[in-house]
């Protein structure tokens, strides 16, 4: 099959979206593990550091830096993690304003146009939060937002992506027959989908409020099935008084274990529907060519509820808690990519047509 230009340039901007979504994982990542080194406030202010481009090292710059930050002295173990962070999302955004710069350049050549204006305005907005993140002193529900913010970036860099390559014919599609009660599963997809952002909301919170580390046994938490005293309206109260800062987090023992409580709770729930859903669209699938997206999304689930087991059981290392970010934002990846091919399914496609032509046969005789 001959290639248009067009598709060329699908082609060529799908490589660039695909490489966003690498780099905003990775920007994912290093967020994870700048929060973990307790590195947030490694700069105090934004978007330098100590008023230098990179982290003062030097005797002298480093008491240029003291001067202007006295409560605040450099720590260069510190600033490095959150200065790398901070190029990789620079990397990032200059990326995906090039995508936007392209989309309204190529704007008649039928590619996505809104879309990647509309990444390029979340980019800012994103920017923002992470800039509140440090001025306002790691305030729980900024740090939240600035974390679900990351999240939703990649989700619609993914969705991107997965238009481009459609457009660019990369995208091959099984035309076999699949059974009528696959189509009917289309909504409860939708619903696992809300799930894992809802507990990646709760992750979130989870980090945010420093109470991955409340609970450190399993199953139980603190030798209870229920501890006795959480504190639930402590532990959400979005409208929490913090400050002057928050590094280490300021909640009661008790909010926290209610915090981690809930996001245990999520995670068995996520499990549970996810791991049943799988099963049904597997047993369903037919000659839908949903095999391996079905299988990535089960073995994604089962990765991600092992590397959240082993945060506890080991007590929340490095390497196993930044994986247990990496594996969120696989998971909720992998739930679009199986909610796209789905949708893109032939047969919905082809009952629409027949729906139509039978009602248009009703009306013409």
């Amino acid at each position: 099959m001959n290639q248009t230009p067009t598709d060329a340039l699908a082609r060529k901007l799908a490589f660039w979206s695909t490489l966003a979504c690498a780099l905003a994982v990775v920007v994912i990542m290093l967020g994870a593990w700048t929060r973990l080194v307790h590195a947030g406030l490694g700069c105090p202010d934004w978007p330098g550091c100590y008023g230098f481009l990179t982290v003062p090292q030097s005797e002298a710059n480093i008491a240029i830096a003291n001067a202007r930050f006295p409560e605040t002295p450099v720590d260069v173990a510190k600033g490095w993690p959150e200065m790398i962070h901070r190029y990789a999302a620079g990397t990032l955004g200059l990326v995906v304003f090039g995508l936007a710069i392209a989309a309204i350049r190529h704007r008649r050549e039928q590619l996505p146009v809104r879309l990647p204006l509309f990444i390029a305005g979340f980019i800012l907005l994103q920017g923002a939060f992470g800039m509140w993140t440090v001025t306002l002193k790691l305030w729980p529900q900024v740090v939240a937002l600035h974390l679900l913010g990351g999240f939703t970036t990649l989700s619609l860099l993914f969705l991107l992506t997965l238009r481009l390559r459609k457009r660019a014919g990369a995208q091959s599609l099984s035309a076999g027959r699949v059974a009528a009660t696959l189509t009917k599963l289309r909504p409860w997809l939708y619903g696992g989908l809300l799930l894992v952002v809802l507990q990646i909301a709760l992750g979130a919170w989870t980090a945010a409020n420093y109470a991955a580390v409340a609970c450190t046994d399993l199953p139980t938490c603190q030798g209870q099935w229920w501890p006795e005293g959480m504190d639930f309206q402590h532990g959400f109260d979005i409208a929490q008084q913090v400050g002057p800062n928050y590094l280490g987090g300021q909640l009661t023992d008790s909010g926290r274990v209610a915090i981690h409580v809930t996001h245990r709770l999520g995670a068995v729930i996520v499990l549970l529907y996810l791991g049943f859903l799988m099963i049904q669209l597997w047993r369903q699938r037919g000659g839908s060519g949903l095999d391996r997206s079905i299988a990535l999304v089960a073995g994604v689930l089962a990765i991600q509820f092992s590397l959240g087991l082993a945060n506890v059981w080991f007590h929340i290392p490095l390497g196993i808690a930044v994986a247990h970010n990496a594996m969120g934002a696989g998971l909720l990846l992998s739930m679009i990519n199986l909610i796209w091919r789905h949708s893109q399914l032939p047969h919905f496609q082809t009952a629409t047509a027949s729906h139509t032509t039978t009602i248009t046969r009703e009306v013409t005789a």
